[in-house]
Order: C-alpha cells, then sequence, then structure tokens
C-alpha cells in the first residue's frame, strides 16, 4: 500500500504508533519505529513537511570533505564499482561522514537535476534531528545496515524515496562514514531492496579493508579467510598488532570473532589466537590454522620496527614518549605520579592512561586535592556514615575512594595535600581498605592510584611537608609532561583541539598563515588549557573560513611573529610557499606534490626564504 499524499502518510504514522504497544506486528521494523517516536518525543518534527533536507555551503562542504581527504580517496574507486553495478536501475550512490553530510556521490548525469530536487546532493544533510528517519541516520543511530523504504522515512518529503545504507568502521571499532544507495522510484515492496542492500553492506566492507590496510601500514597486520585464495583479494578477517604484540586494530568481523571465542576483546595478538602458532616474521605464503579453521597471511610494517629501526626513526614528542611507556606499565599494579606545569594536560595524561588499561569501563574519578577546602577534603575522600558529626546527611555519604573502588582514582595537585589526610590516605592504600568517619567498620576498595603535581615532591619531603613513605608509596612509575612552549608537535595540537571544536561547533575553521605562526611562537605560560581557550574564543568571534591575527585574544591578537621573516610579505616565491605549505598542514610531502616539485626542492626554496616549519627549525 502506497501513500503518496502529505495527509495520508501523517495518518499511516499516527495509526502505527497508536497501535505500536498492543499490535502483535507492524508493518515497520522496530528500529524505524523507534525513530518515528524519536522525531516526534525528542525532535519534534511534522510528519506532513514537504521540505527537502538542509544543504550545506561549498564552503562548509569543502571544510566536512577536507577532514576525511585521505579516506575520500581510498573510498572512491569503490563508490564508482558500485555504482556502476546500480545506475542502469537509476541509482545514486552516496556517502556521508558521522554529521550525516554528504561528503561523496556518484550519479548518472542524466537524472542529476530529479536528484538533486529530492533532496540528494552533495552536501545536504540527513541527521535525525533535522530530517527524522532515513537510511543513513538510522545507520549513524544502530550502527547496523539498514533499508529505509518509502513510508518508512517519517516525513512526507522523502516518501517516494528508497533508500538502502551500511556503516563504513574504523580500524578501531568508530563509524568512519555511512554507504547509502537510493532511488526516487522502486517497488513498492521492500524485499524488491534485499540484493541492493547486500550490495551496500559488500561495498563498505570493501571501504573498510582498503582503509585498514592504509591506516595500519607501520603495524604487523594478519589477513585471514576460510578460503585460501580469498586471503589476499577479499580477506574476511583483520587484525594489526604493534612491536610488543598489543592488539592495535581489527576490521568488524575479526572483532566479532575474538568476542565470540572469548567473551572480550584480547590485548595481546597471542592471546587471540592461542593455542594455535601465528606465522613469523620469516614465514612467508599462506598459512592454514587448522584450530580455528583459517587461511592466514601474515604482512610485516612498511618500516622495521626493530630497536635499531626505532633509534633512527624520527623522535617523538616528549609528551607521546612518556605516555607509551605508561602504558606498557599501566596493569602491572604500579601507582603512577605525572609531574607537570599547571594546565600542561596532566588530568588528560592520566584520562588516556586509564582508558588504554584493564579498568577503562570502570569509574575514573578525579580530585582536585588543591580545590577542596582543608575543612572538607577528609570528608570528601572518605566518606563519612549517618550522623557522623553535627549536619551530617542522614544516609551518609560514600568517599571518592569508595566511589572509585575497582576503577581508577586520580589525585591531582596532590602535593597540597594536607599532611593528617596524608597519613590516612597511605594506610588506606596499604590496607587496600577505608574506613568512612563514624563507621565502625572500614571498606575493602581496589584501586589504581595516578596523582599529578607541578610540585617538587621530592623537596616538599625534605622540608617535612610531605610523608617520605606516601611519596614512594605513590612513585611507583613517574612520568613528566612537559610544557607546551617545548613541545615539538604543537601543530598537531593545534589542528586536533581546531578539529574538536569544529565537531563541536559544526563550523571548522582555517587558520591564516600569520595566525598559526602567532600560535606557533607563543611562550604559553597557560599551556594546554590556554591553547584551548585561545582557539575557542578565536573560533568565536571570527567571521571569515579562517582566523586571522586581530581574532586572538590579547595578548596574542597584538603580537607579530618573532621567528623568521613576516610571512605576509616578501617575494611572491615565498607566499606561495607559504600557502601551500598552510594548505596542507605543513606536511612537507603533501605541499611538494601540490606545487609540483620534488621534496628536496622544496626543502632547499624553504631554507632559501627563511620559512621556519613548525617543530623543525629551518632546513640547512
Amino acid at each position: 500500500m502506497t501513500f503518496n499524499s502529505p495527509r495520508a502518510h501523517v495518518d499511516h504514522v499516527s495509526r502505527v504508533l497508536r497501535t505500536a504497544e498492543v499490535a502483535p506486528t507492524l508493518p515497520v521494523p522496530s528500529a524505524i519505529l523507534d525513530s518515528w517516536r524519536r522525531s516526534i518525543r525528542n525532535h519534534q518534527l511534522d510528519p506532513g513537511s514537504l521540505q527537502g533536507p538542509r544543504i550545506l555551503e561549498a564552503r562548509q562542504i569543502h571544510e566536512h570533505r577536507e577532514r576525511v581527504e585521505d579516506f575520500l580517496r581510498l573510498a572512491g574507486d569503490e563508490m564508482s564499482r558500485l555504482h556502476g553495478h546500480v545506475r542502469d536501475a537509476d541509482y545514486c550512490v552516496m556517502l556521508t561522514d558521522t554529521s550525516g553530510c554528504t561528503i561523496d556521490y556518484r550519479i548518472d548525469s542524466s537524472i542529476r537535476g530529479e536528484y538533486r530536487r529530492a533532496g540528494m546532493d552533495l552536501g545536504t544533510c540527513w541527521s535525525e534531528s533535522e530530517e527524522g528517519t532515513t537510511g543513513v541516520c538510522a545507520v549513524l543511530i544502530n550502527r547496523q545496515p539498514i533499508t529505509v523504504h518509502k513510508q518508512d522515512h517519517f516525513r512526507a518529503a522523502f516518501i517516494g524515496i528508497t533508500c538502502s545504507a551500511a556503516p563504513v568502521f574504523s580500524p578501531t571499532g568508530d563509524i568512519l562514514a555511512v554507504l547509502d544507495v537510493s532511488a526516487v522510484r522502486s517497488p513498492d515492496d521492500r524485499r524488491s531492496q534485499h540484493l541492493i542492500r547486500h550490495m551496500v553492506m559488500q561495498s563498505a566492507a570493501e571501504i573498510e579493508n582498503a582503509y585498514f590496510m592504509y591506516s595500519t601500514q607501520d603495524l604487523w597486520v594478519l589477513r585471514a579467510h576460510g578460503m585460501p585464495g580469498f586471503v589476499d583479494s577479499q580477506p574476511e578477517y583483520l587484525f594489526a598488532w604493534d612491536a610488543d604484540g598489543v592488539i592495535r586494530a581489527l576490521n568488524p568481523a575479526a572483532r566479532r570473532l575474538l568476542i565470540q571465542r572469548h567473551g572480550r576483546l584480547p590485548e595481546h595478538i597471542q592471546q587471540a589466537f592461542a593455542p594455535a602458532r601465528l606465522p613469523g616474521a620469516s614465514d612467508e605464503g599462506v598459512h592454514y590454522l587448522s584450530a580455528l579453521g583459517l587461511h592466514v597471511r601474515l604482512k610485516a610494517p612498511r618500516r622495521a620496527i626493530s630497536v635499531g629501526a626505532r633509534q633512527s626513526a624520527a623522535p617523538e614528542s616528549p609528551a607521546v614518549q612518556a605516555l607509551r611507556m605508561a602504558v606498557r606499565v599501566k596493569d602491572r599494579g604500579l601507582p603512577v605520579l605525572i609531574h607537570g606545569e599547571t594546565g600542561a594536560g596532566k588530568e588528560h595524561f592520566a584520562r588516556q592512561l586509564h582508558g588504554a588499561s584493564k579498568r577503562q569501563d570502570k569509574p575514573f574519578v578525579a580530585v582536585n586535592c588543591a580545590a577542596i577546602p582543608e575543612s572538607l577534603i577528609e570528608s570528601e575522600l572518605f566518606g563519612y556514615s549517618a550522623g557522623a558529626f553535627t549536619g551530617a546527611s542522614s544516609k551518609g555519604m560514600r568517599g571518592l575512594l569508595q566511589q572509585a573502588n575497582g576503577g581508577t582514582l586520580f589525585l591531582d595537585e596532590i602535593g597540597d595535600m594536607p599532611l593528617s589526610l596524608q597519613t590516612r590516605l597511605l594506610r588506606a592504600l596499604s590496607e587496600g581498605e577505608v574506613a568512612p568517619l563514624g563507621a565502625s567498620r572500614p571498606e575493602a576498595i581496589d584501586i589504581q592510584v595516578i596523582c599529578a603535581t607541578h610540585r617538587d615532591l621530592s623537596t616538599l619531603v625534605e622540608n617535612g611537608s610531605f610523608r617520605e613513605d606516601l611519596y614512594f608509596r605513590l612513585s611507583g612509575a613517574r612520568f613528566d609532561v612537559p610544557p607546551l612552549r617545548e613541545r615539538a608537535d604543537k601543530l598537531a595540537l593545534i589542528n586536533k583541539l581546531l578539529d574538536d571544536e569544529g565537531q563541536r561547533s559544526g563550523v571548522r575553521l582555517g587558520l591564516s598563515e600569520a595566525a598559526l605562526e602567532v600560535l606557533l611562537t607563543y611562550n604559553w605560560p597557560g599551556n594546554m588549557r590556554q591553547l584551548q581557550h585561545v582557539l575557542r574564543y578565536a573560533c568565536a568571534v571570527c567571521d571569515g573560513p579562517a582566523i586571522a591575527v586581530e581574532d586572538l585574544p590579547a595578548p596574542l591578537g597584538g603580537i607579530a611573529p618573532t621567528r623568521g621573516q613576516e610571512v605576509v610579505s616578501g617575494s611572491p616565491e615565498r607566499q606561495a610557499l607559504i600557502d601551500a605549505l598552510v594548505r596542507n598542514r605543513w606536511k612537507p610531502v603533501l605541499a611538494a606534490r601540490d606545487l609540483g616539485i620534488s621534496r628536496a626542492t622544496l626543502y632547499r626554496k624553504v631554507n632559501h626564504h627563511g620559512i621556519n616549519m613548525p617543530g623543525k627549525g629551518s632546513y640547512s
């Protein structure tokens, strides 16, 4: 049955929702019914609306595409191949990002105008909050392939369209994109789209595998399939791990296989395949793992991961080195002490460490010992029982140590903890139990302790303001987070924070070369916290597509670049070099390709014109 008029569609939606609680069978799948309910209750949308989808401006489309440039290049061939199979039936192929924005599509030129009028075009937005039930938003919400066929759509504007869509997952299990095949004319029966849906799922898997192999070039990769002839051309399972055997990436099929075998995702590759023996680095060809019934081939990293290779590789930033070492000791039962200036990112470091540990699904409780008044910190940390003191809650209160039980307790600015509480904390950590104020018996706790301070605890120990035994109890493993002014990866941090702010606000801004030079050369006394606030302010006041120097808050907005020559003046060749470097995020290989010159020539010209590459200085 079709519902060609908006009024008939509104009646259909209302009737189905009214009878959903009592009807044994319904004309729409449960995922679509749930989306209808959200469209009304959460988003207050009108099912009779004939308004087409929102379309981004050209600048916004460019920004969305720029964020996933490498992914688009890898997905393009498979999109074209898929379109070649469905174009004769007048289907279009769309690829959207995780916000539901169409970032690429394939359509026959003869029907492009008709489909654009129906809402299918580059830059169209398919979020549930704006358009109600669509194939794209259903995949983003449910993380499953789906066909949203004609009147399955919530809004009347789309009831003539059929959409079959599937998620494209990243190597870490997050959704990267949604692949969608749509048509404005099709049979009424949803089953007519079964083959199309299968083709979309197959193409999504091909894109996933291509991006997996691209993203894991520096890791060990195992391709696997039940049939030996498909191991190289169409592997069903993909596993990737680093030099320590820690699993870093899995495709969806491999993820499902490991959870089915172990009930969870193992951390190490040997755990994942035990008791089967994996092929070694010197083993070539396809091997059969009888314990799993899989044929496999091992691919070595693009660059050797031996100790010698690590020593000769480009040095990592101290912050990355510290985090890498911290991850290696994360589950050894060692308390961790993080030292760094205020605002340098100590809590972020601790949260990353917690997220990489076996306790990642348990609580992460952060306490700033300097922010809680001394009169309250004892009850905050250890809790109290009902009626423990005048004014106490009649129900008592669980302390922060109890709240962190099973997980991680992060004690920030531990150097400011009063001496009297240091004794209680030492006892609680040593005995693995906490006694709330007024309680008759202690309670057992199991916590990973991470402490942070900007002060020199050894000096505090010497002058008697910090207990020596607690200092040694807390500093099982010490890591230093360098200040922002000393970090060689400032450009990467700036880009990451800009991306985060763009996702938060929905608008991704660029940076003028003058503004970038200011950000890279500023001393940053407030460290990462100050940088984050500066970029958030600049994004809020910027009226153009790129942040300019005048958009930066004081004192940054009034300072001039201090390194090298002025970036907004000089020879045309110098300006062309800077434009290409800024356009390509200061990546020399991409900038050289953009200019049509070799990388060596680019370096020579960069040095000649006195251009300082972020984190590298000038080239000589």
